[in-house]
């Protein structure tokens, strides 16, 4: 397992190392020691599947301190993240990674940044740790559409979101108190 570079500070792209033959192939996707060698020392508590079709858009979604580790187990996905640190000079930065089941990489997405991701093939899985348990009440996100965050999402994907995520905040319109430090 190796650490790819990323230009933002805080998340951390991992190639993991993938046996693959005419069988198919084998990847180890989470041993505490290889993940901490690369920088990701957390203690995941939960683990979700979502599986979605063709231009799904979920996001841009926090839980103020939770942290994740994303991986796409079948088929791609472009994979978002936005800054969302009050004190970060890269506030409202983001960046974008294609997570798919042929390359295997995966994302660690820290505490203090919004996450949300496209499904570009057919359909997708997408599953992912937690390093807290999901609580509605903590819940929160930002608009996939915001004018000064400026995601470049694909223009040949037609966007499919939820009511809940066309209706999130810009973030310019966030309440202080609720975005992380």
């Amino acid at each position: 397992m190796r650490r790819l570079e990323s230009r933002l500070p805080g998340p951390i792209l991992v190639e993991p190392t993938v046996h693959g033959d005419a069988r198919g192939f084998f990847v180890e996707t989470y041993r505490r020691e290889s993940f901490r060698s690369v920088g990701i020392d957390v203690d995941f508590v939960q683990h979700n599947h979502s599986r979605s079709s063709r231009g799904v858009l979920r996001g841009m979604h926090y839980q103020i301190g939770l942290a994740k580790h994303v991986r796409c187990a079948r088929g791609r996905i472009l994979d978002v993240v936005v800054d969302i640190r009050r004190s970060s000079p890269h506030f409202g930065q983001w960046e974008a990674f294609t997570l798919d089941d042929e390359r295997h990489h995966q994302l660690f997405v820290p505490a203090g940044f919004a996450h949300g991701f496209l499904v570009l093939s057919e359909i997708a899985d997408v599953v992912y740790l937690q390093d807290g348990y999901y609580d509605p009440e903590l819940d929160r996100g930002i608009s996939y559409a915001d004018p000064d965050v400026a995601i470049a999402w694909p223009t040949d994907v037609e966007l499919l979101t939820s009511e809940r995520d066309q209706r999130q905040p810009l973030l310019r319109d966030v309440e202080p108190e609720k975005l992380p430090e």
